[in-house]
């Protein structure tokens, strides 16, 4: 019997919404096919999005979309995809499959799309290949509201009034793809590009996010912390309102990921290992940034996040396509109570990608279109949203085969909501092993208890042809007790608990 102690007397940070964001990068079938069809398509749409994939995205309340990448952002200049759709330049994308990008799917489109769904913007800028004078006309072009070279121009193309950008990056994975720069260099480099990020509307500050680390190289953090915060005045406090992380759970090696749909209990184990030391991630970078920010005003922001396999057989490896398994959504499930546990310093997320690459919610073919095991679990999960995380702690064990691939049975996050409805959402890995949790609740008497779930095999996904395998099932084996509540978990589950 695993116990479970809740103390709903104890919050301990908010649990911002951002951390179920999302990621859109002009790579393979995302934008184009995924996202958006064009206004001339047969496919329903609404000014060119897809009318079934927004609404699936509504539905699951997607709190920001980071856009337009990814390396792909390091290399995209923004007056190349504005305008007359038939006068904008052609360009081979390099990053991914070098295949043609026609750019008519450009500024104006991401805030309509943006504005369908419903969700707060987060635009990556280019710094690796792109000047300072570039980036900062882009912001004057999308938030500027008065006489100005870059509004004029916004009005011609057809938008008078500005929009609103939530969140800025200044680059991307600049260790890297962006530009193969040293902590250092890129650390001043960040304090002069940021300085040109104007906040237009003196109500509604742009937050800036700078380029973290790939993984556990703790001294870019490190040197890129040391240079922002050197001789900083009260008045550039505001120089940075977060810092990116980037990690993929990779089963195999960069060079051989592994297959997405065919695995064994080794590659399962091995995969659930390797997600879960995201917690060791965060708790090393978190302490270097405490060394410079101990009231944690700089947000760690996860940007980039999810599983990496080999691409499907047949299909472009420069498009990233892959399937989605049960095996994916017990990792959504595992990192989104990772991100909840340590909201004091995680503020957003953005798992890699929306539609059609890496760990999508959604995949296409056509004018079809399915819902992954990964959307599912998202679907469970939004009732944190802008939620306090409770104090919670749970006794676990570890599973697995041989001591290389051991892992903690169940991981579990706890928040309460507005109307004081405490919500509890649990994974757990175990592949044959239902465990029973008895769950104590300090400060608080169960009241009217409702509970649905993820479940399956482990290699079970949704197809064109079976689009329904995995889903979002009722849960009734939750019962009230004179201490709170008690349940078992099934094998291989994602699960979420609501007690009034």
């Amino acid at each position: 019997m695993a116990k479970l102690v809740i103390d709903a007397n104890r919050k301990l940070s908010k649990i911002n919404k951002e951390i179920q964001g999302q990621f859109s990068e002009h790579l393979g079938r995302c934008i184009y096919e995924g996202l958006y069809v064009g206004e001339n398509s047969d496919i329903p749409n609404v000014n060119g999005m897809r009318t079934d994939v927004v609404e699936a995205l509504k539905n699951i309340k997607v709190p920001v979309l980071r856009w337009p990448g990814g390396c792909f952002a390091d290399e995209y200049h923004w007056k190349d995809g504005i305008g007359p759709k038939e006068s904008r330049k052609k360009m081979i994308n390099t990053n991914w499959g070098g295949v043609v990008e026609d750019n008519s799917f450009g500024t104006h489109e991401f805030f309509e799309l943006c504005r369908q769904i419903g969700c707060e913007t987060y635009i990556n800028g280019n710094m690796g290949s792109g000047t300072v004078q570039e980036m900062s006309e882009w912001v004057e072009y999308m938030t500027f509201d008065g006489v100005s070279p870059m509004a004029d121009l916004r009005a011609e193309n057809g938008h008078e009034k500005p929009w609103t950008v939530d969140f800025f990056g200044i680059g991307n994975e600049n260790w890297g793809c962006g530009g193969n720069m040293n902590p250092e260099f890129y650390g001043n480099m960040y304090r002069r590009y940021q300085t040109f990020v104007r906040d237009y509307d003196g109500n509604k500050k742009i937050r800036k996010i700078a380029c973290g680390a790939n993984s556990d190289d703790y001294e870019w953090t490190q040197e890129v912390m040391k240079a922002c915060f050197r001789r900083i005045s009260p008045q550039q406090h505001g120089m940075m309102d977060g810092l990116s992380l980037h990690y993929y759970t990779v089963p195999e090696t960069w060079d051989h990921k592994g297959s997405a749909t065919e695995f064994a209990e080794k590659d399962w184990y091995k995969t659930m290992k390797k997600t879960m030391y995201m917690e060791e991630l965060i708790r090393r970078h978190s302490a270097i940034m405490d060394q410079y920010d101990p009231d944690k005003k700089v947000g760690m922001i996860v940007d980039e996040w999810g599983t990496w396999y080999d691409v499907e057989p047949g299909t472009n490896p420069g498009f990233l396509y892959q399937q989605n398994t049960m095996r994916d959504a017990l990792v959504a499930g595992i990192n989104l109570n990772l991100f909840n546990k340590h909201s004091d310093r995680v503020k957003m997320a953005n798992i890699a990608q929306m539609v059609n690459v890496l760990q999508s919610m959604i995949l296409t073919e056509g004018e079809k279109m399915i819902k992954t095991p990964t959307y599912h679990v998202f679907d469970l999960y939004q009732v944190h949203q802008e939620n306090d995380l409770l104090a919670s702690s749970l006794e676990t064990e570890q599973v697995g085969l041989e001591d290389e691939y051991m892992v903690p049975n169940l991981t579990e996050s706890v928040s309460v909501d507005a109307n004081g409805v405490l919500h509890i959402t649990m994974t757990n890995v175990d592949l044959e092993k239902a465990y029973p949790v008895e769950a104590v609740l300090l400060g608080k008497e169960a009241g009217e208890i409702k509970a649905e779930i993820v479940t399956g095999h482990m290699q079970d996904k949704n197809t064109f042809e079976e689009p329904e395998t995995v889903g979002v099932q009722g849960f009734d084996g939750v019962q009230a007790t004179k201490e709170g509540i008690s349940f078992t978990i099934p094998a291989c589950s994602v699960l979420h608990i609501a007690v009034k």
